[in-house]
């Protein structure tokens, strides 16, 4: 009988977990589902909320960084959270917890949910002709439709913690389940309906 040690599984490139461990150790990103396919290439849920940069000087594969991840820088482009990652990732994890309490569902699909909803599907660009700038409605690209929704939601977590009594994960959480449930009331949802409503009439 042989007495050589069976070989130890490789580690992926980069030293990532597999795709088969959880994000913040807790949340299952296997069985995530997706309702808009246009979006669908440009959402990507993976058990990595750090990747230390490594797309940083990649502008084109941003979408293949996890969303969540994606969120998390969001929340860092105010001035006072600026490069705060540690405390954008614990104000992540804090509204993920929330989440789950307040809907018993997997916060993950709950964000993946709220950034299809919160995504504009047409914009106004402004044409000149003759020295007269007219707007003209156009359709948003996925990519961008993707930015834009974490974009309202990050500036609408800010928008109800700033100078209030609720902390930034009570407010994250109450955006994406509004964004996930398409609450009007919710900052993310009225920005896009308002985005959408002016490319109509400029159509």
């Amino acid at each position: 009988m042989s007495t050589e040690e069976a070989p130890e599984p490789e580690t992926p490139a980069g030293g990532e977990e597999s795709s088969e461990a959880d994000l913040f150790g807790v949340w299952d990103v296997s069985e995530i589902s997706y309702a808009d396919p246009s979006t669908k290439r440009y959402i990507t849920a993976t058990p990595i909320a750090h990747t230390m940069g490594r797309h940083a000087s990649k502008q084109f594969q941003k979408s293949q960084i996890s969303i969540v991840e994606r969120l998390t820088n969001r929340l860092m482009k105010t001035g006072q959270n600026a490069g705060k990652k540690q405390q954008a990732l614990k104000i992540v994890r804090e509204a993920f917890d929330l989440v789950h309490e307040r809907t018993e569902e997997n916060p993950v699909q709950v964000l993946v949910t709220a950034v299809e909803n919160a995504a504009p599907r047409e914009e106004t660009v402004r044409l000149k002709y003759g020295g007269i700038s007219v707007p003209k409605a156009v359709d948003v690209a996925p990519q961008r439709r993707v930015d834009q929704a974490l974009k309202f939601l990050a500036d609408g977590a800010h928008s109800d913690s700033f100078k209030t009594p609720t902390s930034a994960s009570e407010a994250l959480a109450s955006q994406l389940i509004g964004a996930a449930d398409y609450d009007l009331q919710t900052y993310a949802i009225s920005q896009k309906e308002e985005k959408e409503r002016v490319a109509a009439a400029a159509r």
